[in-house]
């Protein structure tokens, strides 16, 4: 399994990563400063309070405190705390037509690949150079609701407001080398890889990790209302290996060019690899920060925002014609070159260890530590 030393990107010693793992009296917000290791936990005693001060990069060197940390052994936790888990859903052409596949579908699998051909041959895939919420995006809806083939996911694939949603509660997500949860439940599931941006209070976008939102397909696809069920489960959020801070070296157009890959490897024998392009994305970044933090809504603590997958697997596993869909045992790992690795293995929900570090506990847990002392 995939640990902190391998899991960071090849030029980590070039850049500066805001990280959190399991200390021996409780958790540390740990920076690495161009292969430097600093502890700030005593300055700031929270991630989330560190990157809402001006400039993280520089409070690392101005308040950090020199650490000797062995990254192979580490025990490392989703780099965020008190930040909320935001996520929008349908930011890619690809995607935007699996959601409608899953809700043309009911949540039924065996009824994927027909309405998939017959949406493509409706409205086509090469939906990316659209603008949303553009007259020619106006136009094309106009068309699909005369045909009867409008959808509230083409309403926020190509409408003019973005899908925000709430993926999970501040310290619920697992980091690196967890196991992930997916509900016995669900007979039609999978990973979503993404990209997640660190912003903080003030909507500053200060860096950005990978992120897995586990999506349970059948249940989603029932209904948009039960979004909450379809993808807030235990464990059923990860983020890592650590947030990539932006510097001079690294900046939100890097996010724009980068690639993320998707392997999957079961014990049955099933691997899959497929790659996407987060600039193919429909809607800008910086855009979708703003539609989640603004005068009309705030986070004091910052969010850690998913910005979409650009592609959902849809490879057959158990039958043809029903697609993908996890086992217990699988090993997801999501990589792009200036992230790293997030590499976790799938079980059951009920399997997983259970959530029970909070915010109560955090504060708790600092308190007795004396935390922060500044």
């Amino acid at each position: 399994m995939t640990s902190l030393d391998t899991a960071l990107p090849a030029d980590w010693r070039d850049g500066h990563f805001a990280l959190r793992i399991e200390g021996a009296e409780g958790p540390q917000a740990v920076a690495l400063a161009r292969g430097a290791a600093y502890d700030m936990t005593p300055a700031f005693g929270t991630v989330s309070a560190w990157l809402n001060t001006p400039d993280p990069v520089a409070a690392i060197a101005a308040r950090g405190v020199t650490l000797s940390l062995d990254l192979a052994a580490a025990a490392p936790l989703a780099p965020f705390d008190l930040q909320a888990l935001k996520a929008c859903g349908v930011t890619y052409a690809r995607s935007m037509l699996e959601r409608v596949i899953e809700e043309r579908c009911r949540g039924d699998a065996r009824q994927a690949e027909h309405i998939r051909a017959e949406i493509r041959g409706i409205i086509g895939e090469d939906l990316a150079s659209l603008v949303p919420g553009s007259a020619e995006a106006m136009a094309l809806k106009r068309n699909l609701v005369e045909r009867g083939w409008w959808s509230q996911y083409l309403e926020v694939g190509i409408g003019p407001d973005a899908e925000v949603f709430t993926k999970g509660q501040p310290l619920s997500a697992v980091g690196i080398g967890s196991k992930i949860g997916i509900h016995p439940g669900s007979a039609w599931n999978n990973p979503e890889p993404e990209v997640v941006l660190a912003v903080n209070a003030r909507g500053d976008i200060v860096g950005a990790t990978l992120g897995n939102d586990v999506n349970l397909r059948d249940v989603e696809g029932r209904s948009a209302l039960l979004l909450g069920k379809a993808k807030d489960n235990n464990a059923a959020c990860a983020l890592g290996p650590a947030i990539r801070l932006f510097d001079a070296g690294f900046t939100l157009e890097d996010i724009r060019q980068a690639e993320i890959t998707l392997a999957i490897t079961g014990t049955d024998g099933f691997s899959l690899e497929e790659s996407g392009k987060v600039g193919i994305i429909s809607r800008d970044p910086a855009d979708l920060v703003g539609q989640m933090i603004n005068p009309h809504h705030q986070y004091p603590d910052g969010a850690a925002l998913f910005l979409g997958t650009p592609f959902s697997p849809s490879k057959d596993r158990d039958a043809a014609g029903m697609g993908f869909t996890h086992h217990v045992g699988d090993t997801v790992r999501i990589s792009s070159a200036r992230l790293g690795v997030l590499e976790n293995v799938t079980d059951r929900t009920d399997a997983c260890p259970p959530w029970r570090f909070g915010i109560g506990a955090l504060m708790g847990n600092l308190a007795k530590r004396g935390l922060p002392k500044a």
